[in-house]
């Protein structure tokens, strides 16, 4: 599988580590409570099809990536910067 950084371009995925579930991203309010945040950090969707994932480019320029990639045919639909991403979750609760 060949992953597509936008800051360093296609890369071998054996470049990146897989962290999971880019769900990491939508953190709870520090006031949620208990079980928003227990909820958070126990529980994953293990989906066959489509999915967001976290991968981090350790053997290149060390960025967060957000990988939206088919589980079943490891087709990967787009790549990108975690930063962006999450600015972009938080504006859009903002």
């Amino acid at each position: 599988m060949r992953i597509t950084c936008p800051l360093c371009g296609t890369r071998d995925r054996r470049e990146f580590y897989y962290k999971g579930d880019a769900v990491a991203l939508d953190r709870p309010d520090p006031a949620a409570g208990e079980a928003a945040w227990d909820d958070y950090v126990h529980n994953r969707d293990n989906p066959a099809g489509p999915t967001r994932e976290l991968w981090y480019h350790e053997a290149g320029c060390s960025a967060w990536l957000v990988v939206t990639r088919d589980t079943r045919t490891h087709e990967i639909a787009s790549v990108e910067l975690a930063s962006d991403v999450a600015a972009n979750v938080a504006e859009a609760g903002a």
